[in-house]
C-alpha cells in the first residue's frame, strides 16, 4: 500500500484494539463537542424553541444520515476482511462497488428529504410555534448529506486498512470551523437557526472534500483511471451482502428514536428543550464505547479473514472487560452531575426544563453498561458477516424501547419514556450474549 496502514493481525491484543480505537474515540468526540456546543449557541442565544427545533432536527438528520452510515460501515467491514486477507484486487474493486452504490443512494436520499420537508410536521408532531424554526433549519441542513456520505465513506475505507488518525484531523479541523461559524453566523450576523445549519454545511463540505482528496492522493490504486476502474457486479452484490442488512440495522435504529421524539414532541417545547439538551449529553458520554465498538470491528474483521481465531477471543474478552470500566465510571459521573450538566444549555430560571433533563440523564446513566455491550456486539457481527444478527438485536432493542414508551407515557407520562430505554438494552444483550455463546463454533468457521 502506498499510505500508512494498520495490521490488526499482529502484535499485542490490546495495545494494536486501543492504539486504534483511540483516535476514532477523539475524532467523535470533537464532533459531539461541537454538536454540544451548537446546541449550547442556540439555547443560550436563541431560546427554548430554537432549541426544540434543533434538537429535533438533529434525531430526523441522524436517522437520515444513518441510511448511509450503515453502507459505509457494512463496506468498511468488507474492506477490512478483504486486506485482512491480503487480496488487493478484491479490496479495490468492492471498494469501487461500494462508492457507486452509495453515491447512487445519497442522490435518492437527498431528493426525497427536499420532497418531504412538508410531511415531517406532521409526522413528528411538531407545535407550530417550534415548527417555523426547524423547517428554515432543515432546508439549509439537507444539503449536507452528499458531504455526510464523503466524510463518511473514506473515513471508513481508512479505518478498514488500520488508519484512524486521517479521519481524526478531518474531523478535528471541520469541528473547530463549525463552532467559529457557528458564533460568527448566529452572534455576529445574528443569522438564527439558519446560520448554525449554514455553518454545519460548510464545515461538513470542508471534512468531506478534504478527506477524499487525501485519499486519492495517497492510496493511488484507488483512482479511477480508465484501465483500472471497472465496476464489477460481483463486488456489487459482496457490497450489499454485508452493507444492506447493516443500513437496516442503523436505520432502524434510528427511525426508532425518530418515532420516540414525535411522542417526546407531543409533551411540548419544555419536554423537547430537555431532551434536545439531555441527548448531547447523553451521546458524548457512550460515544467512546460506541467507537471502540467500530474499532474492535475492524480488529475482528481484520483477524477474521487472516483466520487468527486466537486473536478474536482474546480480543472479544479484553473489549468486554474495557467497556464494562469504562461505562461504569461515566455512570457514576453522569448521574452525580445531571442537573449541573443540563444547566451549561439552559438558562438557570428554565428549572422545568433542568429538571426534566436531569430526571433523563439519571435513568438513562445508570445503564451505560447496556449500550456498551450492545455495540460491541453489532461491532462482532458485523465483522464475522453476520450482520443479520445485528438487525435483530436492534429490532429487539428499539422495538422494545418503542413499543414500552408509547405504552408507559399515558399512563406514568413522559417518565416512561425514559425507562424504556434501558429495558431495551437490557433485552438486545441477552439475546446477543446468549446467540453468540450457543453458535460460537458456527460463527468463527471459514
Amino acid at each position: 500500500m502506498a499510505a500508512r496502514t494498520r495490521d490488526l493481525t499482529q502484535g499485542p491484543v490490546m495495545r494494536a484494539m486501543l492504539g486504534f480505537a483511540v483516535p476514532m474515540i477523539l475524532g467523535d468526540l470533537l464532533q459531539q463537542g461541537y454538536n454540544i456546543a451548537d446546541t449550547l449557541i442556540v439555547g443560550q442565544l436563541l431560546g427554548k424553541n430554537a432549541l426544540a427545533a434543533v434538537g429535533s432536527s438533529f434525531t430526523l438528520m441522524t436517522f437520515l444520515t444513518s441510511i448511509l452510515l450503515g453502507l459505509c460501515m457494512g463496506s468498511g467491514a468488507m474492506f477490512s476482511i478483504r486486506f485482512g486477507q491480503r487480496d488487493e484486487v478484491a479490496l479495490r474493486e468492492g471498494v469501487y462497488a461500494a462508492f457507486v452504490l452509495i453515491a447512487a443512494l445519497t442522490v435518492v436520499l437527498n431528493l426525497l428529504s427536499f420532497a418531504c420537508l412538508d410531511l415531517l410536521q406532521g409526522f413528528l408532531h411538531v407545535p407550530k410555534e417550534v415548527w417555523g424554526l426547524m423547517r428554515d433549519y432543515l432546508k439549509i441542513i439537507f444539503w449536507g448529506i452528499a458531504a455526510t456520505f464523503l466524510y463518511n465513506f473514506f473515513a471508513s475505507y481508512l479505518r478498514s486498512v488500520g488508519n484512524s488518525l486521517v479521519p481524526l484531523l478531518f474531523l478535528a479541523v471541520s469541528a473547530l470551523l463549525n463552532i467559529a461559524l457557528d458564533l460568527w453566523f448566529v452572534l455576529g450576523l445574528a443569522r438564527g437557526v439558519a446560520g448554525a445549519a449554514e455553518a454545519t454545511v460548510i464545515a461538513q463540505y470542508v471534512s468531506g472534500v478534504g478527506i477524499l482528496v487525501y485519499t486519492l492522493l495517497r492510496h493511488p490504486q484507488l483512482r479511477p483511471t480508465k484501465g483500472r476502474f471497472r465496476l464489477r457486479w460481483r463486488r456489487v452484490g459482496d457490497v450489499a451482502a454485508l452493507s444492506i442488512l447493516t443500513c437496516v440495522q442503523q436505520s432502524v435504529m434510528n427511525f426508532g428514536i425518530l418515532l420516540v421524539q414525535g411522542l417526546v414532541n407531543s409533551f411540548g417545547p419544555t419536554v423537547m428543550a430537555a431532551f434536545a439538551a439531555a441527548v448531547k449529553i447523553d451521546a458524548f458520554a457512550y460515544m467512546p464505547v460506541q467507537d471502540f465498538g467500530n474499532a474492535f470491528s475492524t480488529f475482528i474483521a481484520q483477524n477474521y479473514g487472516a483466520q487468527r481465531e486466537d486473536r478474536i477471543n482474546a480480543g472479544w474478552k479484553g473489549a468486554v472487560g474495557t467497556v464494562l470500566c469504562f461505562c461504569l465510571v461515566i455512570s457514576a459521573g453522569v448521574c452525580l452531575f445531571a442537573r449541573p450538566l443540563m444547566g451549561l444549555f439552559i438558562a438557570p430560571e428554565e428549572t422545568e426544563i433542568i429538571q426534566e433533563g436531569g430526571r433523563y440523564l439519571r435513568i438513562e446513566g445508570a445503564f451505560y453498561a447496556g449500550i456498551g455491550c450492545l455495540f460491541l456486539l453489532y461491532g462482532l457481527y458485523r465483522a464475522l458477516g453476520r450482520p443479520g444478527m445485528s438487525v435483530v438485536l436492534t429490532v429487539l432493542s428499539l422495538g422494545t424501547r418503542v413499543a414500552l414508551a408509547y405504552a408507559l407515557a399515558p399512563v406514568v407520562g413522559v417518565t416512561g419514556i425514559w425507562w424504556a430505554v434501558p429495558i431495551g438494552w437490557a433485552l438486545a444483550d441477552a439475546v446477543g450474549v446468549g446467540y453468540f455463546l450457543a453458535k460460537r463454533k458456527r460463527l468463527l468457521a471459514w
